[in-house]
């Protein structure tokens, strides 16, 4: 099912705030990922810190990524290991649809929906090529935003306030605004560093 303009709550995802799991399984918390557009240009952002508890585990994660002939970019909020699985699916589905991304999103949200393994899998994903962006969930939804930008995380809310404030007030490229956003984010996210990863198209 596609959405537009509908934010996705995060209480469901047991990653998404310290403290709100109550399996007795430590989980590994927190993150920023940011995608910014403006003009022809299109910036992902992700930071570095791995949390577990209340134990920093990794300063230099690396959450973005290329996909499918580097002609596609990716980021994800969630278990490492979940997000790795969900990047081999989307793979998969973009060769099947030639690179066509909205089709690939729509079946892997699908299939994320509806298979028993699969569903299990607790992450976010930004996904987003020269023209086109979308966040997917494991129920299903498949959100392209009303503007040209998108936040996940724990600071994902920080950084796509703050990206959005300078998309509208200033002159700025897309990636001089993921920079300045995602250092706000990290100034106000206890789970967000500054070992920044940026992937642009």
């Amino acid at each position: 099912m596609r959405t537009r303009g509908q934010r996705i709550s995060g209480q469901a995802f047991k990653f998404s705030r310290l403290g709100s799991n109550t399996n007795s399984e430590p989980k590994i918390v927190g993150t920023t990922v940011l995608m910014v557009r403006r003009n022809s240009r299109v910036v992902l952002a992700g930071d570095g810190q791995v949390t577990l508890q209340n134990q920093v585990i990794k300063h230099k994660a690396k959450k973005v990524r290329r996909l499918y002939h580097d002609q596609i970019i990716t980021g994800f909020a969630g278990a490492t290991a979940d997000a790795l699985t969900l990047y081999e699916k989307f793979e998969q589905k973009l060769e099947t649809h030639a690179g066509n991304l909205k089709r690939a999103a729509v079946e892997l949200a699908k299939d994320w929906r509806t298979d028993r393994a699969l569903r299990r899998l607790e992450a976010l994903m930004i996904i987003a090529d020269k023209n086109s962006a979308f966040l997917l969930s494991g129920s299903g939804d498949v959100l392209e935003p009303d503007e040209d930008v998108l936040g996940i995380g724990s600071g994902g809310p920080f950084a796509e306030a703050a990206a959005r404030a300078l998309l509208r007030n200033t002159e700025l490229s897309a990636r001089e605004i993921a920079e300045k956003a995602m250092k706000i984010a990290s100034e106000m996210c206890i789970y967000t560093n500054q070992e920044f990863i940026f992937e642009e198209l």
